[in-house]
């Protein structure tokens, strides 16, 4: 028969086997859990990347030939000028409007130029660096510098623009958005995580949570 000390042995072993067990199953479902939420969150990002492209493309099926061809040729320049200043001159961005059931309807490309090489792909298939989040960006900077009638007055504000993108592009990202704030004479406002990007900003404000209060302070004076 087993002793009492080596009953209580073998109870405390599997115990701790038992444990060992649970943690780990417990740290894969938390690990899991995360994935889950990064991969709901990708999917919402891509939604809103197609919904605003749904957007374009209604705007342009709508809108008069000459019209038409001048919005073309306005989100085409603004794109290729972002995607340029972001990722260097071998990216444009082209706009490809053909006849569909008796309507137009428009597919948006970014391209990348090697040499004698054209690789075409559509925004939210191309890969690196966050390109899709650049065109979107310059996409919604478009829409309200172009679409709007009457023209939307006041600031424009991103909520992290430059999440997705590789961490050598995102102080171009951001100097881009300075590029546009002057141009368009429209006050950007950036809500980000990512602190250095105040290096760029003219005004910079860090928000800190304190117990149930948000205390804010100046960032870069």
């Amino acid at each position: 028969m087993m002793g009492v000390e080596q009953l209580v042995s073998a109870l405390q072993k599997d115990i701790e086997e038992k444990k060992a067990v649970y943690n780990n199953q417990k740290g894969q479902k938390e690990q899991l859990e995360k994935n889950k939420e990064e991969i709901i969150k990708k999917l919402e990002k891509c939604r809103e990347d197609i919904d605003l492209l749904e957007q374009v493309n209604i705007y342009l099926q709508q809108v008069s030939d000459h019209a038409r061809h001048q919005a073309k040729e306005q989100i085409e320049a603004l794109v290729t000028q972002a995607l340029q200043f972001v990722f260097g001159e071998q990216f444009s961005f082209e706009v490809e409007i053909e006849e569909k059931r008796s309507r137009p309807a428009a597919e948006f490309y970014v391209v990348s130029q090697y040499g004698e090489q054209k690789i075409k792909n559509r925004p939210q298939d191309a890969r690196g660096g966050g390109v899709v989040d650049v065109v979107s960006l310059a996409l919604r900077i478009a829409v309200l510098q172009t679409f709007s009638r009457p023209k939307i007055l006041g600031p424009l504000v991103l909520d992290e623009p430059t999440k997705h993108v590789s961490e050598e592009y995102i102080t171009r990202v951001t100097k881009f958005l300075k590029n546009v704030s002057e141009m368009y004479g429209r006050q950007i406002i950036v809500v980000t995580h990512q602190q250095h990007l105040s290096q760029v900003a003219d005004k910079a404000f860090l928000v800190e949570l304190s117990g149930s209060k948000s205390k804010v302070k100046v960032n870069n004076e």
